[in-house]
C-alpha cells in the first residue's frame, strides 16, 4: 500500500467473489450472516445468482439462507438493510460451474471480479478489496497471464499508474493475531525462487515492509530477516547467500533508518517474532522477512489458517485475503469456516481507516 488512490467519503469494502466453484461464495455468505460488524456497509462484487445458491449452501435448521439484494452501483450498498448480502452484478453469469471443479469459466469469473475491484479501488470508488479465492489452474484455463491475485492486482495497479510492471513492486504479508510475514519471493517454483534472493529483491522487500508496517503500528517496525540456508548458512558453511546477499541489503537498509537485523537461522527466528499470549508487540519482531512463499507461510498457517490473513503490500489500494484456498473437497457443503475472510474484512477496515 503505497500513495492510495483518493477515496470517496465512507466509500464501502468490495468483496469480490472468488471462485464460484469453491467454497468463496459461501464464507461470503456466512461472513454476512455470523459477523454483522465486520460485513457492515460492504458489499460482493460479483454475480448474484452464485451468491444466492451459495446462502442457500449455508443455510441451518433455525438459520435460513439471507436473502441477496442486487444493488445496481456501489452507493446502493449503504442503504441495504441487516440482514441481506448486497451484491453488484460486475461480471455476465456464469454458466455449467460445477462445485469442486476446475473450468476456465470459473477462472473467467474469479478473474473478472478481481479486474473489476481493482479498477474501482485505483479509482477511489471503494476504499478496499477484500478477495474471496480463486483457483490458479481456472485462472490460468481462462486466458489470465497471472499465477494469482497479487500479480494480477499488480499488472492492473501499474497500469492505471502507467507504468511498467517491474516498476510497481509488491509483496505478499501474511498476518495473524501472534505473526507477521513478508515474502521476497512469491509463486514461483522453489528453485527459481532460490535464485530470486538477491541484494535489489530482499533491499526491496526491507523498504516495502517498513513503509507499509510504519502505518499500520504509527512507529518503525522491528524486522527481523530470514537466512535462505539452514543455519542461516553457519558462517558460509551451507551456503554463501547470507554473506553475499542477505547481510549487505540489510546493512544497506539500516544505512536508509530501517530496523532491520539478521540474516537469523530460518528455524528460529519467528519464534522470536512471536507475540506472546496474544500480546501485541511482546515478540522480538514486529515482522520478519521469509525469502519464499513456504519458509514463510508455513508459520503462520501452523498458527491457524482461520485467523491468517493475506495483504499485498506495495499497491495504491487497501487488498487483504483469507489464508486459505477455494477448498474443492467441501466446496458445495455449506461447511467452510468464513472466520479467515471476517479477520481480512477486519484487517481492510483497519488498513483503509474505515
Amino acid at each position: 500500500m503505497t500513495g492510495q488512490a483518493s477515496i470517496a467519503p465512507a466509500a464501502p469494502v468490495a468483496i469480490t467473489l472468488g471462485d464460484p466453484a469453491g467454497i468463496g461464495p459461501e464464507i461470503i455468505a456466512k461472513a454476512f450472516r455470523e459477523a454483522p460488524d465486520a460485513t457492515r456497509g460492504a458489499f460482493v462484487a460479483g454475480d448474484v445468482g452464485t451468491m444466492r445458491r451459495a446462502s442457500q449452501a449455508v443455510a441451518q435448521p433455525g438459520r435460513p439462507a439471507w436473502p441477496v439484494a442486487e444493488i445496481g452501483q456501489i452507493a446502493e450498498a449503504a442503504a441495504v438493510p441487516p440482514g441481506c448480502i448486497p451484491v453488484l452484478q460486475v461480471v455476465a453469469s456464469p454458466k455449467d460451474i460445477v462445485p469442486g471443479r476446475i473450468s476456465a469459466e470459473a477462472g473467467r469469473v474469479a478473474g473478472n471480479c478481481v479486474v473489476w475491484a481493482a479498477r474501482a479501488a485505483l479509482q477511489g470508488e471503494i476504499a478496499a478489496i477484500v478477495t474471496a479465492p480463486l483457483h490458479k489452474e481456472a485462472l490460468a484455463a481462462a486466458g489470465f497471464p497471472y499465477p494469482g491475485h497479487t500479480e494480477l492486482l499488480q499488472a492492473e495497479a501499474a497500469a492505471h499508474a502507467g507504468l511498467a510492471v517491474d516498476r510497481m513492486p509488491v509483496r505478499m504479508m501474511l498476518a495473524n493475531d501472534e505473526l507477521r510475514t513478508v515474502l521476497v519471493s512469491i509463486h514461483m517454483s522453489l528453485r527459481d525462487a532460490i535464485a530470486a534472493v538477491s541484494f535489489a529483491g530482499v533491499l526491496e522487500t526491507l523498504r516495502i515492509t517498513h513503509r507499509a508496517l510504519h502505518r499500520v503500528l504509527g512507529r518503525a517496525p522491528r524486522i527481523g530477516v530470514a537466512g535462505l540456508n539452514p543455519h542461516a548458512g553457519e558462517g558460509g558453511l551451507f551456503g554463501s547467500e547470507e554473506g553475499d546477499i542477505i547481510a549487505p541489503a540489510i546493512e544497506a537498509a539500516r544505512a536508509e533508518g530501517i530496523d532491520a537485523d539478521g540474516p537469523y537461522a530460518p528455524d528460529t527466528v519467528f519464534m522470536r517474532a512471536r507475540d506472546k499470549g496474544g500480546v501485541p508487540g511482546s515478540g522480538e519482531f514486529d515482522v520478519v522477512i521469509a525469502m519464499y512463499h513456504d519458509q514463510g507461510l508455513i508459520p503462520v498457517k501452523y498458527l491457524g489458517v482461520e485467523k491468517g490473513v493475506n495483504v499485498t503490500l506495495g499497491l495504491p489500494l487497501v487488498r487483504t485475503s483469507p489464508d486459505h484456498g477455494t477448498a474443492f473437497d467441501i466446496a458445495g457443503t455449506g461447511r467452510a469456516d468464513a472466520s479467515s475472510l471476517v479477520e481480512a474484512l477486519r484487517m481492510a477496515r483497519k488498513l483503509s481507516g474505515g
